[in-house]
């Protein structure tokens, strides 16, 4: 599978008029001086950290380079699962979380329906290359290489 071979989306949608980006997510979090520690452990950006009234606190991170954010909320269901970070180099993304002391997966590869096989795709196919991590309250993060956009995908 190549990039070229992800169908690109049918000419003529009707797509809305008026832009809407998407900003920020709630996380669900049992402890959050807990959760905040693992995610500054991580090195992503501290947005806020406001303790609004004595039961309301807000709690914001943004991952390096991402225009979207994370922010803390109490759980009203389970965890999150399959959360997708994508970055250029999966191996130095791997090795950066490990060097930061927080628990990860191993690298392995997966054409859409196939099979999961250890180490990063030999063949370099966008997409296909992860590795997955979990914050303290069971929220699962993967990293997905991505160095070729579908075609007509709108990037930041």
């Amino acid at each position: 599978m190549t990039v070229n071979s992800i169908p690109s989306p049918p000419e003529g949608q009707d797509l809305a008029q008026v832009p809407l980006k998407f900003e920020v997510t709630r996380i669900p979090v049992t402890d959050f001086d807990r959760a905040k520690d693992f995610y500054q452990r991580l090195g992503w950006q501290l947005d806020i950290d406001l303790q609004f009234t004595e039961q309301v606190r807000g709690v914001q991170f943004t991952p390096p380079g991402s225009p979207a954010s994370v922010q803390f909320g109490p759980p009203a269901g389970p965890p999150l699962e399959g959360l997708l970070l994508i970055v250029d180099d999966i191996e130095a993304a791997h090795a950066e979380i490990r060097n930061r002391g927080i628990e990860i997966g191993d690298i392995f590869h997966a054409a859409p329906g196939g099979k999961p096989e250890p180490g990063r795709d030999p063949q370099g196919r966008s997409y296909v290359s992860q590795a997955a991590f979990s914050d303290p309250d069971g929220n699962t993060w993967v990293l997905q290489e991505v160095t070729e956009r579908i075609p007509g995908r709108i990037t930041y």
